[in-house]
């Protein structure tokens, strides 16, 4: 296994808690951050534009997306512009399709020909990758999410999917990069870097894990041993 500075793919962090985003950003390891409104509302977050712009005014020089919530696409057009004006560190997220299934590849031609920096979010499919490679402007910077860790929760093996969507976007690189998104643990990590993924994102409790990339396996047996041990004592536990 590599080590975490062998790596080539870009580490972004998901999240919506801004203490948390703005010290990912000051340790250096982070190269990018997402999210989206699931996260943004579980945070609490009431006011979008208010969040977005405080997450730019601490984060001016890495990449960020923010998503678009509408269901109707003339509407997802304007909020998509509108939050591509808030910086030019912006991808701007646009779902593959809105809630009714209707597909979102002829926004996704417009905003891209348009200029704006998007990603593709929501994706599970390799038709849904080959339709967003015909549409995107190639001279335009965007980013394709597949879910590749909600492919693995339907009990399918990922990396396939990726390796095969790679293959799809690579003539639009390096203009098109590929996203492997929900990350459940720590070796997706080097799975999506063995599947020629460009990106991964990954949460704040995969992110604590990197220190254990590599960590010697009888030291971390020792550890669990202890751990369990504390907790029995911490709960006062007697037989």
């Amino acid at each position: 296994m590599s080590h975490l500075k062998d790596l080539k793919i870009k580490i972004f962090a998901d999240g919506a808690d801004i203490k948390t985003m703005v010290e990912q950003y000051k340790s250096g390891t982070i190269q990018g951050f997402t999210t989206n409104p699931t996260l943004m509302q579980k945070n609490g977050i009431a006011e979008y534009e208010a969040f977005a712009k405080e997450v730019l005014k601490n984060i001016p020089d890495k990449p960020i997306s923010f998503e678009v919530f509408s269901d109707e696409f003339s509407d997802m057009e304007r909020q998509a512009k509108k939050i591509s004006s808030w910086g030019k560190n912006i991808n701007v997220k646009i779902p593959i399709t809105n809630t009714k299934g209707e597909s979102s590849i002829p926004l996704i031609k417009k905003l891209s020909g348009d200029g704006l920096s998007l990603n593709i979010t929501a994706i599970l499919t390799l038709d849904q990758v080959r339709a967003v490679k015909e549409v995107l402007n190639p001279n335009v910077y965007s980013i394709v999410s597949v879910f590749a860790g909600r492919i693995a929760d339907t009990g399918r093996d990922p990396v396939p999917y990726m390796i095969e969507a790679s293959r799809i976007l690579k003539p639009l690189l390096p203009n098109a990069e590929l996203l492997w998104a929900s990350s459940r643990e720590l070796l997706n990590i080097f799975q999506a870097e063995a599947s020629n993924c460009q990106i991964i994102t990954v949460t704040p409790d995969i992110i604590k894990k990197l220190g254990s990339i590599n960590k010697d396996l009888g030291e971390l047996s020792l550890d669990t041993v202890k751990m369990f041990y504390q907790d029995a004592h911490k709960a006062g536990f007697k037989l």
